[in-house]
């Protein structure tokens, strides 16, 4: 609902007589509704009257409950058409004339008429003698509410006609307007007027209430005044109202809808300055590594380099000129390069003797040395056409990857750039730094770059065709039998005739199934360089050559050979990595099995030497604990069940141990062994760490629970003591870290001689703490008869101050005689629960002890038995 139109209530006129009392508001309050009648206005008869009677009603319910009059309304409808007729242009005159009709008995308390301002009409025109002694309610209006008579005037104006100017405005004003792509519908079930006219009578209500309870309903009302209309809330369908002390409302606007543009701005900003950072923060990484590569010529550290001795490499002639940040960027591009027939580049190392780069090695040479050695590759066999072929497919297959890289071209392609691995795959190399490096005057170089110093494309596809003319016939470069002077040969083809250019010897009488090769390499050294076809070309007549000789698509048979000892090399390589990964893995689990087995320093020592020297330490603390009942509880459960439990038991003890300088020495059944100062000697840590390990483990227990015997209390009894010891590995199979001397026995009895859910700490460990400054708090137990020891001063140790451990209360006396009975009945019951699908069944039980477990007093589990001495718990549990 438009709070704009429909939720204003304000009093607009509050009309009163000197000395008249408005005697027909005594038995009742009448309110005249002055409506159209064309069921086509939003505030006819047709819409408003139903709502305005809805309001009388809710008004009547409000008054049953105080006791007092009901409101009543009296319509006065009229239709403006007729007075339209007469000569009236607008409702004014129907609504005036409407009020006059009313006669002295139809005149109620309060008119109830449309809005004052944009009005319709006006409800009090002093042209028309009209006066009236009540108040009117604006139903609909928004503004400042209108004033009680003797300013009705000042605030009521005569209408105003709309002059043709602002009509024309208008109208152009509406053609200028952009058109919307879509438009928000706000959907309403009532027009304003409706919600207004019925608010409107819920106030004339409210005030009347109000008049009655100070005044009474038979009161005078001469002393009644517009303040009655001030001040005052009230709720109706539109809301809270509230009206100051003018009569205006407090108007509460709601927000139907607003857009998104300020987060959007905000979400678009945001992005724009996140994608701003992320390319500045991109551009100064790659601006910093390019500096930092600048200020370095090494990419290889020089101790990862490992110089061979004199015999074991070729001679080669390695030249470093200037121009240093060049060379370290021309790096970065061979970096890149990686391809099966060019050779790997790896980066630079800086030596005593310069800058060297560190490429891929050949391990059988140049191509130029193989070509040489026919006593190792002889002619005819290992030398055979169709390894030359396959020599001059791998060149033409660099070439062709070179020529699509980054770096274009070589400008150095000879024999001696080509190298030959240990798989007889050739390999170019030389090639990069083409800026800084000079491509020479060589027999290889094309005569328009001997003309003119340069490197291009053609001029490679040149120097390859002088290449294969080497491999065809396995002699010197450019070979010729005319001529043999290298000086010679530069100047003719520097400077050919005018009849021919001159070319190595290639003999075509001699070619026959040659003859497809020796056209293609006369065709790669034309004078021309656009007449020289590109490697790519280069590379597919090859690879015909290829299917014409063995039938396969570009494999000859010497890469078929070559190819599966390759992969023949490359899946025993992959397996050795495999394998070794196994070893790696089987390794690091037996460590891991023999590091849970024994402690590292003695899994070192077997594994370096294969002994264990055993050693005698003058101070260790030893922990010894034992589940009390542990018996009387395997009685009552099957062995899966006990496994289960001692497994669970045993867990929650490791996970304490993994935050103590201690070692795991054994378990055996339900007994747990833990020592600390060896192998590892820690001073007097060890009884801090065994004694802090104990209070954890004594807090675990309070929080432990069965899981086949849930509520069942398990407690144990823990013995620490202090002392030396002998320590050492025993046996070849299976070997265990054993700890032998009176320690150990003192601690095994310290555990037994203790009792329930106490930590029993014999006198040596006590002094061993004080000797450390820390706090651990103890009770005195007092002396102790210890088995093959006599009487000795124990303690129980109970905590540790400036510590909170959650540990449980240990059982006395009185309250485990009270308990004895019920935890007897609640093993019973736990143990018949699940005697349905048990794997291990009981054989049925003789009268008598059911009996005695009746009575009680006669019967309790192990665990339960007591025998006090001296109103002490038994020492024997």
């Amino acid at each position: 609902m438009d709070v704009r139109l429909c939720l204003i209530m304000s009093t607009l006129n509050l009309v009163f007589g000197d000395s008249q009392k408005i005697q027909h508001c005594k038995n009742g309050s009448l309110i005249n509704v002055v409506l159209l009648n064309d069921n086509e206005s939003p505030w006819s008869m047709k819409f408003v009257k139903g709502k305005v009677l809805e309001a009388i009603e809710l008004n009547s319910q409000i008054n049953a409950a105080a006791g007092n009059q009901n409101v009543t309304a009296l319509f006065s409808p009229f239709d403006s058409r007729l007075y339209r007729m007469k000569g009236c242009g607008s409702s004014t005159c129907g609504g005036v004339e409407a009020v006059k009709r009313l006669n002295v008995r139809q005149v109620g308390c309060a008119l109830l008429g449309p809005s004052c301002n944009y009005a319709v009409f006006q409800m009090v025109d002093t042209e028309s003698g009209l006066q009236l002694s009540m108040p009117i309610i604006s139903a609909g209006g928004f503004s400042l509410s209108c004033d009680h008579k003797p300013n009705l005037q000042r605030v009521l104006p005569p209408a105003r006609k709309v002059s043709n100017f602002f009509t024309e405005f208008w109208k152009f004003n509406h053609k200028v307007k952009p058109e919307w792509d879509s438009a928000y519908v706000y959907k309403k079930k009532m027009n304003d007027y409706m919600a207004a006219y019925h608010d409107s009578v819920l106030l004339v209500g409210e005030v009347m209430r109000k008049i009655w309870g100070e005044l009474g309903e038979g009161s005078d009302m001469q002393s009644i005044n517009h303040s009655y209309f001030r001040n005052i809330t009230f709720n109706g369908i539109g809301g809270t109202y509230k009206l100051d002390e003018h009569g205006d409302r407090d108007v509460n606007f709601s927000v139907i809808y607003t857009t998104e543009t300020k987060k959007l701005s905000m979400v678009c900003v945001c992005v724009c300055v996140c994608v701003c950072v992320c390319a500045c923060v991109c551009v100064f990484r790659q601006n910093r590594r390019e500096r930092r590569t600048r200020k370095r010529w090494s990419h290889i550290p020089s101790d990862r380099i490992t110089l061979m001795e004199q015999k074991e490499h070729n001679v080669i002639s390695l030249k470093v000129r200037g121009q240093r940040v060049t060379v370290i960027m021309s790096s970065h591009q061979m970096l890149l390069i990686d391809y099966y027939n060019l050779t790997k580049f790896y980066g630079t190392v800086q030596l005593e003797q310069g800058v060297f780069a560190v490429l891929e090695y050949g391990e059988r040479g140049s191509l130029r040395y193989v070509l040489n050695d026919k006593v190792s590759y002889p002619e005819g066999t290992f030398m055979d056409w169709e390894f030359k072929i396959s020599v001059m497919y791998d060149i033409s297959k660099g070439m062709s990857y070179l020529h699509a890289s980054n770096i274009q071209v070589h400008g150095r392609l000879k024999s001696t750039n080509c190298v030959v691995d240990n798989r007889m795959v050739v390999k170019i190399t030389d090639f990069g730094c083409n800026t800084i490096l000079s491509p020479g005057r060589d027999l290889w170089t094309a005569p328009e770059h001997l003309r003119q110093e340069g490197i291009s494309q053609k001029g490679d596809v040149y120097s390859f065709s002088i290449i294969a003319q080497e491999i065809v016939l396995r002699k010197s470069t450019f070979y010729t039998e005319r001529c043999s002077d290298r000086a010679e040969k530069l100047s003719r083809l520097q400077d050919p005739d005018s009849i021919s250019y001159f070319r190595p010897d290639l003999n075509f009488e001699t070619a026959s199934e040659k003859e497809l090769v020796y056209r293609l390499i006369k065709t790669c050294w034309e004078e021309d360089p656009e007449k020289r076809p590109d490697f790519k070309k280069v590379e597919n007549c090859f690879g015909k050559i290829f299917s014409n000789l063995h039938s396969k698509d570009n494999e000859s048979y010497m890469d078929n050979l070559i190819r599966r000892l390759q992969m023949y090399s490359k899946n025993l390589e992959l397996l050795v990595e495999e394998r070794t990964a196994l070893y790696k893995a089987e390794r690091d689990r037996a460590d891991y099995l023999n590091y849970m087995l024994l402690p590292g320093p003695v899994v070192k020592s077997l594994k370096e030497t294969g002994v264990v020297e055993p050693e005698l330490y003058d101070e260790v603390t030893v922990y010894f604990s034992d589940v009390v009942g542990f018996t009387t509880l395997c009685q009552y459960s099957t062995p899966m069940e006990v496994v289960d439990m001692l497994s669970d038991i045993y867990r929650g003890f490791d996970s304490v141990l993994d935050h103590h300088d201690v070692y795991k020495v054994e378990t055996i059944g339900d007994a747990y062994m833990v020592a600390s100062g060896l192998p590892r000697r820690n001073g007097n840590r060890h009884a801090v760490d065994i004694c802090r390990m104990a209070l954890d483990i004594l807090a675990f227990m309070g929080s432990f629970q069965l899981r086949h015997l849930p509520g069942i209390p398990v407690w144990i009894r823990i013995g620490v003591h202090s002392g030396s010891c002998a320590a050492g590995v025993v046996g070849m199979k299976m070997p265990r870290y054993c700890l032998f001397g009176d320690t150990v026995n003192t601690a095994s009895r310290m555990e037994s001689t203790g009792h329930p859910l106490r930590i029993h700490v014999s006198e040596p460990t006590v002094k061993i703490l004080g000797r450390t400054g820390c706090q651990f708090e103890f009770e005195a137990r007092g002396e102790t008869v210890l088995k093959g020891k006599g009487t000795e001063s124990t303690y129980w140790l109970t905590g540790e101050k400036g510590e909170d451990y959650d540990l449980p209360t240990p059982p006395t006396t009185e309250n485990f005689q009270r308990l004895r009975q019920h935890l007897a009945q609640m093993i019973l019951e736990c143990v018949e629960r699940r005697s349905v699908g048990s794997i291990r069944k009981r054989a049925p039980r003789p009268q008598r002890q059911i009996k005695m477990e009746q009575e009680g007093d006669h019967y309790q589990p192990e665990y339960l038995h007591l025998a006090t001495v001296e109103n002490t718990l038994s020492t024997f549990l």
